[in-house]
């Protein structure tokens, strides 16, 4: 999987019998949604009941471009009359990308190719592309960018709506680690990448994350053989033992369960993130 902005949770697992594994996986066989033969991404498994109440990439998008738009309109007013809108600043940070690993690598030929990484011509630099800021640019750019966050922040409130859904996935995810059926599903997977001779890992995203792939600051790893070989056993494993599906079905279930427990705040802060994309649809209609 590609870096993203947004960073997955660290799962760790624990050692279980394998019964209950076999049990919802029966489940989800006989009722669960239609999905493909193989799971070779994410988005195969179907949509989760927290999706709607959540940021997409589409709307991380459209935000970035809205506030490009509200801070080069800002800069104009304070008089920098040709401000880019991806401007680079005075010097270049060190960029670290948080790397979102979901259920682990699902994909064997991205397995086969590039291990825990990924093609590095696909997903260039996250660097701005335009010119660098003016020393007298970048003494007003924070407060127009500030400007920009109000603005389109207006009317919600922080604290008690805005992405209530995020902060409940950090419970929620605590539940679903905690779930013997997971566990089970984990252990199967885990004795499985073994059983090929390869390190025991808990669950798959610890193998995802192993330090040994020696990630660099933009998130991709070196894909030597013994990553790209760890990570065809992590895919052969969980597409023989259906580890994906089987996590996704339990996450689904607890989501919705927290859903049905605080359906009040997951409505205001679906309001909350309607609010936003009308802001968001309010700036890119009169200034993009």
């Amino acid at each position: 999987m590609p870096p993203a902005s947004i960073l997955a949770m660290v799962w760790r697992g624990w050692r279980t019998g394998a019964v209950a594994g076999v049990a919802i996986l029966a489940a989800i066989c006989a009722s669960g949604p239609e999905q493909p033969e193989v799971v070779r991404a994410a988005s195969d498994l179907g949509p989760l009941p927290a999706d709607r109440y959540t940021l997409t990439t589409q709307d991380y998008q459209r935000s970035q471009q809205a506030s490009a738009l509200l801070v080069r309109q800002c800069m104009a007013d304070r008089g920098h009359r040709d401000f880019p809108l991806d401007p680079r600043l005075p010097s270049d940070p060190i960029v670290g990308t948080a790397v979102a690993t979901d259920y682990g690598v699902l994909d064997p030929d991205t397995a086969r190719r590039w291990g825990y990484g990924w093609d590095p011509a696909l997903h260039p630099s996250p660097l701005p592309k335009g010119r660098r800021m003016t020393s007298a640019e970048y003494a007003d750019w924070p407060a127009c960018s500030a400007d920009a966050s109000r603005d389109l922040m207006r009317g919600i409130n922080l604290t008690r709506d805005w992405l209530y859904a995020g902060r409940r996935a950090i419970e929620v995810d605590k539940a679903v680690e905690g779930d013997p059926r997971l566990r089970a599903a984990w252990d199967v997977w885990s004795r499985c990448v073994v059983a090929q001779g390869f390190t025991r890992y808990p669950d798959p995203v610890a193998a995802y994350t192993d330090t040994a792939w020696q990630r660099g600051s933009d998130g991709n790893t070196r894909h030597t053989q013994r990553e790209r070989a760890t990570a065809v056993a992590d895919v052969t494993c969980k597409q023989r033992h259906h580890t994906a599906e089987v996590w996704h079905t339990v996450l689904a279930q607890k989501q919705a369960a927290d859903i049905a427990r605080h359906g009040d705040r997951y409505t205001a802060g679906l309001t909350a993130l309607r609010t936003y994309r009308g802001h968001l649809d309010e700036v890119l209609r009169k200034l993009d």
